[in-house]
């Protein structure tokens, strides 16, 4: 098998402007933030991101990177929407494709199948047609003659994905308790990425936890990423949580221009590394000042 370890560095070099790029994971749930930081690094301008969007739209938008979204949500989960994202989407300053979650599944579907569309009747009698004019009908060649909505595919230049464990050929693992889409999002793409916790031998997978943990297919794998803490400050289960006070941390930071331009000093303006000793030595504080309070 082949050894396809890379690093961020050799993903954002396959990557490039005006790229269509999907990102995995679902609201703030095991979302590939290293690489998204790694992007926000770069030169990368002009992307259509398409993504269960979280932090990983709202970071691009914020940066000026996204010239175009498609997605069925946008969340931060115990937050409800990303700040970032709601300003982009409201200004006009991104295109936006939304549709119904699960319009947006079929779209993924009918790319790893090489389709051109899938049909579904979601979308039907909604203002997702009157948003998306461009989406069109169908209309069954059997006896019931139904009507439905021609779902186009969602085919990618790039996707990225973040797992639990893989192993250096590209098998990936998901331990926690949302094994959803990446897959698909693989299988839509030219060029396919996996970040993972933690690269083992292949043979200790099977330790981790039981077959239907190994979600992700080495033949769709182009480059497999190291990347301990990778998914931070969404939750990548049983590695770790959500990063709950880092969550409001970034939220309140997006309403204000100089605590912005702090929280990108601290957080984003720094390389990986650097981002993961920050964000360590931050928790560190929070807890000395809980405990301090606690004392008193």
């Amino acid at each position: 098998m082949s050894d396809k370890r890379g690093t961020l560095d050799d993903l954002v070099g396959e990557l490039s402007s005006g790229m269509t790029i999907g990102i995995g994971g679902w609201g703030s749930r095991r979302k590939p933030m290293a690489a998204v930081r790694a992007i926000l690094r770069s030169g990368l301008t002009d992307l259509t991101v398409v993504s269960y969007g979280g932090p990983d739209l709202g970071l691009l938008c914020a940066a000026g990177k996204v010239a175009k979204a498609v997605y069925g949500f946008v969340t931060l989960d115990s937050i409800a929407t990303d700040p970032h994202f709601k300003v982009a989407r409201q200004s006009g300053a991104i295109e936006a494709m939304e549709v119904d979650e699960g319009m947006f599944y079929l779209g993924l579907l009918a790319a790893s199948q090489r389709l051109p569309f899938l049909p579904t009747r979601s979308g039907l009698g909604s203002d997702v047609m009157v948003v998306n004019p461009g989406l069109k009908t169908v209309r069954s060649p059997y006896e019931d003659g139904e009507e439905l909505v021609a779902m186009p595919a969602l085919r990618l230049d790039a996707a990225i994905v973040h797992v639990n464990r893989a192993d250096a050929a590209g098998s990936g693992q998901i331990l926690g308790p949302d094994p959803f889409f990446d897959e698909l999002f693989l299988g839509a793409a030219d060029r396919r990425f996996v970040t993972t916790e933690r690269i083992v031998p292949t043979e200790e997978l099977s330790s981790q936890g039981p077959i239907q943990t190994m979600c992700i297919s080495r033949l769709l794998t182009d480059r497999v990423i190291e990347t301990p803490g990778g998914a931070h400050f969404t939750a990548c289960v049983p590695d770790y949580n959500r990063d709950e006070a880092f969550q409001r941390e970034y939220v309140a930071a997006a309403g204000d221009p100089d605590a912005w331009a702090a929280f990108t000093e601290r957080y984003l303006a720094v390389d990986e590394v650097g981002y993961q000793a920050a964000v360590t030595e931050a928790t560190a504080a929070r807890a000395a000042a809980k405990a301090a309070k606690e004392g008193a």
